[in-house]
């Protein structure tokens, strides 16, 4: 029986070097924040990213900057815990 993701990891590449990465719940929310991206892509307007699992944080971003996404899935039994 195939495991099921509990979330996905994208990751930016933003111009300049910059790379950061936001969580997703669900493939289809990433792919319905995509299709507002991607009609944008030349664009220099800022747009939104969702940012659901820090509370309080923002972050909006220049399509045109966004030079490679990537998507990983994570599964439950492969993120990191720390024992403090």
């Amino acid at each position: 029986m195939p495991r099921t993701p509990s979330e996905y990891s994208v990751h930016l590449l933003l111009d300049g070097g910059h790379r950061e990465e936001i969580r997703f719940a669900t493939l289809p929310d990433f792919q319905q924040w995509y299709k507002t991206l991607v009609p944008k892509q030349d664009s220099s307007e800022f747009v939104n990213v969702p940012i659901k699992n820090i509370q309080g944080e923002y972050m909006v971003v220049r399509p045109s900057s966004i030079l490679a996404i990537r998507v990983e899935p994570l599964f439950s039994s492969s993120l990191e815990r720390y024992d403090e």
